[in-house]
């Protein structure tokens, strides 16, 4: 079947259908990493937006439970040059193909995913449709434009679990630390525990946190900062997510109330974008964003390297950033804040994934220093 992906600036591409049938909308970006695909598909940070893989074939290895970061996938659309018939992995449990149209998710390959890459690059992102079957590009390129922008959108609240829960490590969660995830240098040296927002958080996080020796309590992104204090944690984690971090203005407030409390906190990604909008930075949009397992970034304090997978589309504006507050970490590529610190504080964050799925783990070393912190 043939499907269109269409642009708000009038460039459409005609393909392939490779999921469901019908329609969908969102911010198009795109993601350099070149395994990853079913982790990508299920973060929730990907919510509202329709991704696609610069890698030349998707789906080769295929799918496997143990390899989701959430529920289901959150991706509102998936585009890829070109989709593996077959998975050819002793671990697959089906197709991505058959994954995509059993979630309901809209996808399109065999269309020039340099060129269009290109384009988001030198214009930056923006809002996109797919559309598959018999449709009249035009009027796709109309929808994109009258599509809602990402800045000023609240998506957290659409991906942030309904109620508080204690988290445990299930089987697969289980296979896919023992598979993929290096043995923590060490563990806490007494359980402790972390109360967790979820502005969209990534499976992974959690399973680190608890290699860790952590014990894990996750709670809805508008819980009262209060109520994670009289849970007497030894500290407060802040997840990633999706959307405008300065639409989050009830996680914005919490963060100064935990802030102000003293507790350790530490937060990645959205949560670092919220703690530095929380102690008086400012955010802004980048023009396409870090998403990919290959982004290198400096320690300052250190000069060492990581490499490391991000995915984020805003950044915090250094600037703005008050006197009491240093930059830790430095990308590489474009010089944008990668992490922070308070400096009288117990509070620090990072805008990358030090728990990576997909990535290298050069990074993890921060959840230890986390446990180093709370222990303190």
């Amino acid at each position: 079947m043939n499907a269109v992906l269409a642009l708000e600036d009038g460039t459409w591409f005609q393909g392939s259908a490779a999921g469901a049938q019908g329609e969908t909308g969102g911010e198009v970006v795109f993601n350099t990493s070149m395994t990853g695909y079913q982790e990508v598909l299920t973060d929730p940070s990907y919510a509202g937006q329709i991704v696609t893989m610069t890698a030349s074939q998707i789906g080769n290895y295929g799918v496997a439970a143990a390899d989701v970061e959430s529920g289901a996938p959150q991706v509102a659309g998936f585009v890829m040059r070109e989709q593996s018939p077959i998975a050819s992995n002793w671990r697959a449990q089906g197709t991505l193909r058959d994954y995509l149209v059993q979630h309901q998710i809209v996808a399109i390959a065999e269309i020039d995913t340099r060129a269009l890459t290109r384009i988001l690059r030198s214009a930056g992102v923006m809002r996109g449709i797919i559309a598959t079957g018999a449709v009249d590009p035009a009027s796709l390129v109309e929808k994109a434009r009258r599509l809602p922008m990402m800045e000023g959108a609240d998506l957290v609240k659409d991906v942030t679990c309904a109620e508080p829960f204690d988290f445990v490590l299930s089987l697969g969660d289980t296979v896919a630390e023992a598979s993929f995830a290096p043995a923590p240098e060490r563990r806490a040296s007494r359980p402790l525990r972390v109360a967790a927002y979820d502005f969209g958080m990534k499976l992974n996080i959690l399973r680190r946190l608890t290699a860790h020796g952590c014990e894990v309590r996750v709670f809805p992104a508008s819980t009262p900062a209060s109520t994670l204090l009289d849970w007497k944690p030894d500290g407060v984690f802040l997840s990633n997510g999706p959307g405008d971090p300065a639409a989050v203005g009830y996680a914005i407030d919490n963060v100064r109330t935990l802030v102000a409390s003293d507790t350790p906190v530490f937060g990645i990604c959205l949560g670092h974008q919220l703690l530095a909008l929380g102690l008086g930075a400012k955010t802004y949009k980048l023009k396409f964003g870090h998403r990919g397992a290959n982004h290198p970034v400096k320690q300052l304090s250190t000069g060492e390297i990581e490499i490391t997978s991000q995915n984020h589309g805003f950044a915090v504006d250094p600037d703005s950033l008050p006197d009491d507050v240093e930059v830790t970490h430095r990308n590489l590529y474009d010089g944008t804040v990668e992490g922070l610190r308070h400096k009288t504080r117990p509070v620090f964050s990072v805008q990358y994934h030090p728990e990576a799925s997909p990535g290298p783990h050069d990074a993890d070393y921060l959840f230890r220093q986390f446990l180093e912190v709370m222990e303190k």
